[in-house]
Formats: C-alpha cells, structure tokens, sequence
C-alpha cells in the first residue's frame, strides 16, 4: 500500500524544512511505501528552491510549480491529482494539522474507511472577531451544504477512489473542505488540536478570509439569491403598510407631511434594489468564470520522480 502525503505550500520556506523533518519521523515508523507531494502556488519567496533540495536527496519528495498563485483550492486539486498512492492525506506545510494523526487516519483507511476527516477540538489562539466570523461562516456553508462543517478542514485522508471523483469533477471554483463531504463515501473522524505555527506567518489576512468565504459560499450554494426573495418580500410589505396609511389619511383628511416619506420610501427601495443587483451579480460573475473553461492551475515545473521542467496542466 502506498500512501502520499499532498502539502499545498505559499511562501513556506520557513516551515517546509521543519515540516518534512517533523512528518519523516512519522512516517518511518509505519509500515507503508509512502510520497511527499508538494505544491508551490506561485510562491514569492524561496519554497520551491527548498522543494528542489527536497526531492534531490529524497527520491519519496516530488514538487509541483504554478506558474502563479492561484490558491489553495487549486493547490489541494493539484496535488491530489499527482499522487499516485492508494490513500492520500492532505494537510498544511505550517504543522498546524498534526503529522503524528497520520498512522490513526491510515488505520481508519485501513478498516475500510474511505474518508477520515480531521475535525478541530479546538481552534488554537484567535481573535474574538475572527472566532465569530468564522462560526458565521462554517454556519451558513453547513446550512447551505445540509452537512455540518463546524469543525471542518482541509486535513484529511482520501481513499482513491473519493480522489477520483474530486479531480474529475469540472468545477473551477471548487471548495474541497465542502466537497470532500458532498461526495459521500464511508467516512469516520479524527480530532485534534490546531497547533500554533512553528515558523513564518498566516497568509490569512481579514480581506482573503472575507473573499475566500463569499467565493466558497456562492459556489456551493444558491441561498444567497433568496436574499434577493427576501428584500422583495419586505419591500412588498412595507408598500402595503404604507399604503394603508396613506389610504387612511386620505380618508381622514390628513395630508402627508411634505417629501420625507417619499424620499425615505425611495431610499429604501433604491438600497434593495441595488442589493439584489449585486447578489445576482456576483453569481453572473461565477457563471461567467466557469463557462470560460479556463484551466483551475497551470503547472509550469515539477522536481522529483520523473522529472519535466516545462509541463502546462490543469
């Protein structure tokens, strides 16, 4: 049986030396074939020259290049779709996703488990802001996904078969963590703490969170256009309120009071209809990007295995 180890890695030449150190002693100490997978989304730094040094002393490390950055979810596909062992856990370069879970993850597999998700007992040290922007997320993407993704991540095992149908699908605004749960098969769990970084920092910053969220929300999910319901649904009950009011001061003799109400009426309309505008927009904007059928990544090198300098993929 042979198992890969799939590392998506931006800017991590800090952490990548520590980590394959750290996940090395792991795996020696299983009894299974095993390769590193490592994919450099367009990093900016020197991660993909510690990639090369990598898979020159060690024939198990293989190294995949973008030719730019074009995020983790392509990152994730990416190295799935290069791995060539039975199983494949994904995890991050940074150990905050513990490599001492993978001899109980490939046990599980072993069992007969076909998933074994990592599910976070604890989410380390964050902001109360942050805390709350995330439980609102991983809230509306479980009501969205009919899955609950509280405690979801990125770290898990794979049997190849899930493997398959994930790289086959042709979603280019894919969100794993959500998909990876969508695809059914039997799956079970492993829990752990997130650790803290043991080198370099987040590449997380307030905005790619708020843009990473918009993007994985709207492309697994149509509820945010029954927002677009919802105004309507409020605009029409407050043109009734108003009405009947008007209705009745009109009965009674009263006029209205100048021109705030209508200016305030117009306000308010005007504010739900650019609203809904936008919604419909944005999943115009995503449609838009799918049928370009654009490649999700382009690999523009590989180091380690067979190796190949000048090989586009997608």
């Amino acid at each position: 049986m042979k198992l890969s180890i799939v590392v998506p890695c931006y800017n991590e030449e800090e952490s990548l030396p520590m980590f394959y150190s750290v996940t090395m002693k792991v795996l020696e100490g299983m009894d299974c074939s095993y390769e590193f997978v490592f994919v450099d989304d367009g990093s900016r730094d020197r991660t993909w020259a510690e990639i090369e040094t990598l898979s020159d002393d060690d024939a198990s490390v293989r190294g995949v290049h973008f030719s730019r950055n074009f995020g983790k979810e392509a990152a994730l596909m990416a190295g799935l779709s290069e791995s060539t062992g039975d199983c494949c856990v994904v995890l991050d370069c940074d150990l905050q996703h513990p490599p001492e879970k993978i001899p109980e993850m490939y046990s599980l597999w072993l069992d007969g488990y076909e998933i074994v998700e990592g599910v976070k007992s604890s989410r380390g040290q964050e902001s109360a802001l942050h805390r709350f922007a995330a439980h609102t997320f991983y809230s509306l993407i479980s009501a969205a996904t009919g899955f609950d993704m509280s405690s979801a991540s990125d770290f898990k095992l794979l049997d190849r078969k899930a493997i398959d149908v994930l790289v086959g699908m042709q979603e280019k605004n894919a969100f794993f963590r959500a998909l990876s749960s969508w695809i059914g098969f039997k799956t079970t769990t492993v829990t752990f703490d997130v650790q803290e970084r043991m080198a370099g920092e987040s590449k997380w910053s307030t905005a790619a969170l708020t843009k990473y969220a918009l993007r994985n929300i709207t492309s697994f999910s149509t509820a945010p256009m029954q927002i677009v319901t919802f105004l309507g649904g409020v605009m029409l009950l407050v043109s009734v309120v108003m009405g009947i009011v008007a209705l009745v001061q009109k009965i009674a003799g009263v006029a209205l009071g100048g021109f705030t109400t209508v200016i305030i009426l117009q306000l308010f309309s005007s504010s739900i209809i650019m609203i809904s505008i936008g919604i419909l927009g944005y999943y115009i904007a995503r449609i838009f990007e799918e049928v370009k059928n654009r490649p999700m990544y382009i690999i523009s090198k590989l180091c380690g295995g067979e190796k190949n300098d000048e090989r586009p993929d997608c």
